[in-house]
C-alpha cells in the first residue's frame, strides 16, 4: 500500500459549486518507476500506472491505477505483490462514489468494494476473500462528510488546486472502510529534472504517517507536481521503516 500511496496522494478540500473540467485527465496515461534505496541501492521494486477513463453518458470519471512489484523484490526478499485500484469519481463535485480494489500479496488475495452515500452519509466497504468462498465478507460501515476521496482521486483532486508555497489543504480520505483526515503542506518551489525536462514544482507533503493516520508508523512523504496547468506529479519520496522509497515519472501520454 506504501508503493500505491506514494505515487498516488486545504484550505478544507469543500465541493465546489461550478463543474471540475474532468477533461484535463480524460485518456491521460501515467507509468511510474518505483526504487528502494536504503537496501537495493537504486534497484527497481516495482512499476506504477495510472489512466483516466471518461464514465459514458453520465457526468463521471473512472481512475485506473496499478502498482506491480518487479522481479528484483521477488528475488532478493521472496516477496511479491499487485493492487489494483478503480475510483469512480463525480465531476459534478470531485468527489468520489466507488472504490474496487483487487490486492495480491503473496499468496494473500483481497477483492474489496467501497461505497459512498451521500444521501445517508456513509461508507460501505465489503472485502472478500477470492480464494476462500466460505469465508464470510469483511463488512465495515463509516460516517462521511460532504467531500470525499480515496487515495487515488485525492492526488487527482490535489492536481485541480490553485497550489501556493504556504498553503495547507486537508482531504477527507476513506481506505478500507475507515476515514482520515489528511493535512497537505505546500512547503515550496523546486526544479526536478525530468522526462518532461527540468521543470519547476511544488513540493507538497501529505502527512499520511502517524498514530491514527493512514499508515500507522513512523515515515515521511513528499510529492512534487509540476508548477503549470497540467499539475503532474513526476516525483514521489517516501521515507519509512522499509527504507527510502523514490518514485518516478517513466513516461506521459495523454490522446
Amino acid at each position: 500500500m506504501v508503493v500505491l500511496i506514494a505515487a498516488s496522494l486545504g484550505i478544507c478540500a469543500q465541493p465546489s459549486s461550478t463543474s471540475v473540467p474532468g477533461e484535463l485527465f480524460a485518456s491521460e496515461s501515467l507509468k511510474y518507476e518505483g526504487k528502494l534505496n536504503k537496501v537495493l541501492r537504486g534497484i527497481s521494486v516495482a512499476e506504477l500506472t495510472f489512466t483516466a477513463i471518461p464514465t459514458p453518458n453520465s457526468n463521471g470519471i473512472v481512475f485506473r491505477s496499478e502498482a506491480v512489484s518487479k522481479g528484483t523484490l521477488l528475488k532478493i526478499f521472496r516477496f511479491s505483490f499487485l493492487q489494483q485500484y478503480e475510483s469512480t469519481v463525480d465531476l459534478t463535485n470531485f468527489t468520489i462514489i466507488k472504490t474496487t480494489k483487487h490486492d495480491v500479496q503473496k499468496q494473500r488475495v483481497r477483492d474489496s468494494e467501497a461505497l459512498f452515500d451521500y444521501r445517508t452519509k456513509r461508507v460501505t466497504y465489503v472485502e472478500t476473500d477470492p480464494k476462500d468462498r466460505m469465508r464470510p465478507p469483511r463488512r465495515i460501515a463509516s460516517e462521511i462528510g460532504d467531500a470525499m476521496h480515496d487515495m487515488v482521486s485525492g492526488i487527482y483532486y490535489l492536481r485541480l488546486q490553485p497550489l501556493a508555497v504556504g498553503m495547507k489543504l486537508e482531504l477527507s480520505v476513506s481506505d478500507s472502510g475507515l476515514v482520515y483526515k489528511v493535512p497537505v503542506f505546500v512547503t515550496r518551489r523546486e526544479q526536478q529534472k525530468t522526462i518532461l525536462g527540468n521543470v519547476w514544482c511544488f513540493r507538497i507533503e501529505p502527512q499520511i504517517f502517524g498514530k491514527d493516520r493512514l499508515i500507522e508508523q513512523k515515515g515521511k512523504m513528499v510529492i512534487w507536481m509540476t508548477d503549470d496547468t497540467r499539475r503532474i506529479p513526476v516525483r514521489s519520496e517516501i521515507d519509512s521503516e522499509f527504507g527510502k522509497i523514490n518514485i518516478k515519472l517513466k513516461s506521459y501520454s495523454k490522446t
